[in-house]
């Protein structure tokens, strides 16, 4: 195809799948669900999944070889400006003044579920083999297992509490401060899983590097851009540009590291200054808007690596194992905590439901390990039934619940900046 057919292709897949995405995501929210559910479904239903199995391989012809990889490049972009207003919304100095309550639900749904995934590839490996993967026994593979199972989506999970009014009670602020804390430990830990010889680097230049590109960061350059933007008319008085240039630097430095671009938008958002610990308005409204416009391409990219048919019984076997480690291991241990931090019983249930939302958070997570050869066909498959299902679950579960009597936090904890980011 000549450049000129090719950006015909690129622009008609855009026009559809963002067609499609809205009228998913529409519908997903007149059925109580998340937006996520419905951009979720466009790449299952535009994929080889659903528009693949009829005559005339319409996907391909839909999506050309040539299209794709501008399709892939844009996806990116999307998901790097995603996490980097992930990062940039956390407010460290309330996560650094988060109370015991919060701290301990944090630290025990995260490392539970990462437990239980590591154990399960070291004790059941012949599970994961019947599924096709080789690499059962590598480092990477058993970290990044740990990881896929205990991860929580922050921006799901406050869309749900806004959505379902929950908001300031303080089931809502011990689960969105503890996500906060549970994103900067998962993302790490996924940093760690990463293969090792990559770019030339060998794995112990690659932390040497990364220790250096985060303490860099944070001890020079947001130092310095803090007090540059700090001064009226000054070259970098206009914080967009600066917040453009942090995440796409902060990307290719962490892809040159043999990371991934992903990492760096989440650096880039936890190292751009803030005003008085709050993120710049027009900042955020910007990064969110490009993140709108394009995540809905992720979700396409995605879903041409998904096919449901390849699934057999063994594949279905080992979704109902890892949807059971992935809800007991985030449900049971945040219940529990909370209780023990003298939450209420329906306070404590509120917060074990909404720790178990994964949503778009989990799939960029697939997505880095699928384009790192950590995983592949079937259980990545697998994987992103289970972000599906339990994202699809958070909601129904919390109409059952009765809505905690106390609306305000009365633990001296913040509830800390969630946007309106709903994927």
């Amino acid at each position: 195809m000549s450049i000129a057919d090719v950006t015909t292709a690129v622009l008609g897949d855009i026009a559809v799948i963002l067609l499609v995405s809205t009228l998913l995501s529409g519908l997903a929210r007149r059925l109580g669900q998340p937006a996520v559910i419905g951009q979720i479904l466009t790449g299952v239903v535009l994929g080889p999944t659903l528009l693949g199995r009829l005559p005339g391989h319409p996907t391909g012809r839909l999506f050309p070889q040539d299209a794709l990889p501008y399709l892939s490049v844009l996806a990116q972009v999307a998901i790097v400006t995603f996490l980097f207003v992930v990062g940039y919304e956390l407010n460290l100095r309330s996560l650094r003044a988060s109370g015991r309550t919060t701290l301990s639900v944090a630290a025990v749904a995260l490392l539970v579920p990462m437990t239980l995934g590591a154990g399960t590839v070291e004790f059941l490996p012949s599970v994961f083999s019947s599924v096709g993967e080789h690499a059962v026994g590598s480092r990477s593979f058993v970290l990044f297992m740990a990881v896929a199972v205990s991860i929580t989506a922050l921006p799901v999970l406050a869309a749900i509490i806004r959505d379902t009014g929950i908001a300031g009670t303080r089931a809502s602020v011990v689960a969105l401060s503890a996500a906060g804390l549970m994103d900067i430990g998962a993302w790490t830990a996924l940093a760690v899983a990463m293969p090792g010889e990559s770019h030339g680097l060998s794995v112990p230049k690659t932390v040497l590097l990364t220790v250096v590109l985060v303490l860099g960061g944070a001890l020079v350059v947001r130092p310095l851009l803090s007090r540059w933007m700090d001064r009226p008319g000054g070259l970098f008085a206009s914080q967009l540009p600066v917040a453009i240039i942090l995440a796409t630097s902060c990307a290719w430095a962490t892809s040159q590291l043999g990371l991934h671009a992903v990492f760096g938008g989440f650096l880039a958002g936890l190292l751009m200054p803030r005003h008085d610990g709050a993120p710049d308005a027009d900042v955020l409204r910007a990064m969110e808007g490009a993140t709108d416009l394009l995540l809905p391409l992720f979700f396409v990219v995605t879903g041409l690596s998904l096919n449901l048919g390849m699934l057999d019984r063994n594949s279905v076997l080992l979704l109902l194992l890892l949807l059971l480690i992935s809800v007991a291991g985030k449900v049971v241990p945040g219940y529990l905590v909370s209780r023990l931090n003298r939450l209420e019983r329906r306070e404590s249930a509120t917060v074990a439901v909404l720790l178990n939302t994964r949503g778009l958070t989990e799939l960029i997570a697939l997505n880095v390990g699928l384009s790192a050869g950590i995983l592949h066909g079937r259980l990545f498959t697998v994987l992103v039934l289970v972000a599906l299902i339990t994202t699809a679950m958070t909601s129904p579960l919390l109409a059952l619940l009765a809505r905690p009597r106390d609306p305000v936090s009365t633990t001296g904890e913040t509830v800390p900046s969630a946007g309106r980011t709903e994927t």
